[in-house]
């Protein structure tokens, strides 16, 4: 064979043709982003899936203890609320006790003042004989200037009779600058003369409602007792204007 002077020689190499080869490489690199993409689509979903396990543990973990704290908090406000209700209780309950025993004391009291008076009746002390005046009492009705009054004669003797006579009672006091006495027939409507009627054995209670007139302040009461008969006498008293409580 000639060769042509001048001109660049190629070397030629027969390769044999093979079309599957081509295919076959293509097929193995499209399985092989497959299997990746399917593992990777795998792998995450299984973390995910891992995570959303936890996440839900812990939550129902945290629902479980929310209960629980929650009960205890209502336990708690429980015994609060029984404790309140025991210490209201027990103070009632010692407010009730101190009232019976006030209660019970002055009841006594009354029964003691009682039995003295009865006592002084029957067997008078000293030289205490015949015609005397007992008690005063003034109380509070809770209205303005009207009271309830309350007096009490009495006849000291070993011996009782029938006592006859009369009391008179007054309240002094002061209107503006006078000092003005009120008989207890113008202040009241249970007594209708000056001279209130005395008839009794062992003793007489005097006693009803007054009102005071506006301008006037009292500050004391005046008893003048008298008895009638052959052994009669004359009893006379003050009492500083004291008012009791009803």
């Amino acid at each position: 064979m000639s060769s042509v002077k001048g001109s660049k020689q190629y070397s030629l190499k027969v390769v044999k043709y093979r079309p599957w080869v081509r295919v076959t490489v293509i097929a193995i690199l499209t399985l092989l982003v497959a299997a990746a993409i399917a593992g990777a689509f795998g792998g995450g979903l299984f973390l995910g899936q891992s995570l959303q396990q936890e996440a839900t543990a812990e939550r129902d973990r945290l629902r479980v203890e929310l209960r629980e704290r929650q009960t205890e908090v209502d336990d708690l406000r429980q015994e609060v609320a029984n404790l309140k209700l025991g210490s209201t209780v027990d103070r009632q309950a010692s407010e009730g006790v101190r009232e019976e025993v006030i209660a019970l004391k002055s009841e006594i009291a009354a029964l003691q003042e009682d039995i003295s008076f009865y006592r002084g009746l029957m067997a008078p002390s000293g030289n205490q004989r015949g015609l005397t005046i007992g008690s005063v009492n003034v109380i509070s009705t809770g209205s303005p200037r009207q009271f309830e009054y309350k007096v009490v004669v009495q006849q000291l003797a070993t011996r009782h009779v029938l006592l006859k006579g009369s009391l008179r009672f007054s309240i002094v006091g002061r209107q503006g600058e006078r000092l003005v006495t009120l008989p207890l027939k113008d202040v009241s409507d249970n007594v209708d003369a000056e001279e209130i009627r005395l008839r009794f054995k062992y003793f007489q209670t005097i006693e009803g409602r007054l009102v005071l007139p506006g301008n006037f302040e009292p500050e004391r009461i005046e008893l003048v007792a008298s008895s009638t008969g052959a052994d009669a006498v004359v009893v006379e008293k003050k009492f500083g204007w004291l008012v009791q409580e009803s």
